[in-house]
């Protein structure tokens, strides 16, 4: 069976950084490219980004410059590092392998607020 979890997130002042982790378990993580997204607090779901098995990477016009995707296939973990973080980067982020039936996880809260 096919798990992701995610980790990570919490409060931040506008400005700072997070790093947000995402565990899979059940796959050959390092054969598929990996998506980050999150859902704001008015329930619109938006990809925030994708990494490929090679480390190739691409991102949402949010998330360009100021998020980066990497991957550590040996411990079939995926990280999000979120640097300049606004108030509207506030949500719930969360992970999922592409190509293959996975349950979205809990995701981890992200609020960005004075």
């Amino acid at each position: 069976q096919v798990l992701v979890v995610e980790s990570g997130g919490g409060l931040v002042h506008p400005g700072g950084s997070l790093r947000l982790s995402c565990a899979a378990s059940g796959i050959d993580f390092k054969q598929y490219v990996m998506q980050w997204y999150r859902q704001t607090p008015t329930q619109r779901r938006e990809w925030v980004g994708s990494i490929w098995p090679t480390g190739f990477s691409n991102y949402g016009d949010f998330a360009e410059g100021r998020f980066t995707i990497s991957r550590d296939n040996a411990n079939n973990t995926m990280y999000l590092q979120m640097n300049n973080l606004k108030p509207e980067d506030t949500a719930v982020y969360f992970c999922k392998p592409v190509g293959i039936q996975a349950p979205w996880g809990q995701g981890t809260q992200v609020t960005v607020a004075s």
